[in-house]
């Protein structure tokens, strides 16, 4: 599969991936925020962690559902932003992309009693989304988890974790805090294919 690259200083995403509108730039290169420091459970100071970290932050099931019980099913995903984008550095590592090579990013907003409880940030690159999987193009303000728990062909990886520093880029705009905030990763495959998935637990969230 051709791998879509950037054109001058235009940004186009592959016709069969639907109409994309150039976008405009002052230069072909790609602007990289400071990659947080994910780190492996092993690698960290079980001391620094949150004294529940295993009920929430070290928790394998679905983080969908136990949102869905501690608000009482008082829950809601909000898509916040979702493009076709190159992931950055440590994303491409994870999940074993090469340089520049595309991945829809799905950014979004787990809301419980109407306020956003975490950040959601998902990156499915451009070979994970065909055949069993090109349903994952298509979703909007749907809980990517619950469709990923609910698949027993499901695979996760070990969680790296990470306290994001107060005002992190790495947070969408729209939901950056002057706390900081522990987050997670993971790497999930499906039917041999990968995507990542990591989860900011804001200043909100209820343990």
């Amino acid at each position: 599969m051709q791998v879509p690259t950037f054109t001058g200083t235009n940004l186009y995403r592959p016709a069969q991936y639907g109409k994309l509108r150039p976008v405009q730039a002052s230069t072909p290169t790609l602007l990289t925020p400071p990659d947080p420091g994910w780190r492996l459970i092993p690698q960290v100071n079980r001391a620094t962690l949150p004294a529940d970290a295993g009920d929430w932050l070290l928790n394998e099931g679905s983080l969908t559902q136990y949102l869905i019980e501690k608000s009482g099913g008082d829950f809601e995903v909000v898509r916040i932003a979702q493009s076709w984008q190159s992931p950055y550095p440590s994303e491409r590592a994870l999940l074993g992309l090469r340089d520049r090579q595309w991945a829809l990013v799905r950014e979004v907003a787990l809301h419980c009693h109407g306020q956003a409880w975490v950040y959601a940030r998902s990156v499915l690159p451009v070979t994970t989304l065909t055949g069993p999987l090109r349903h994952l193009r298509r979703l909007r303000n749907e809980s990517l988890g619950s469709l990923l728990f609910q698949d027993p062909h499901l695979k996760r990886g070990p969680f790296e974790i990470v306290q994001l520093p107060a005002s992190s880029s790495y947070i969408h705009p729209s939901l950056r805090q002057p706390q900081p905030a522990w987050a997670r990763r993971s790497r999930f495959c499906l039917y041999g294919r990968p995507l990542s998935v990591s989860e900011v637990f804001l200043k909100q969230f209820q343990p």
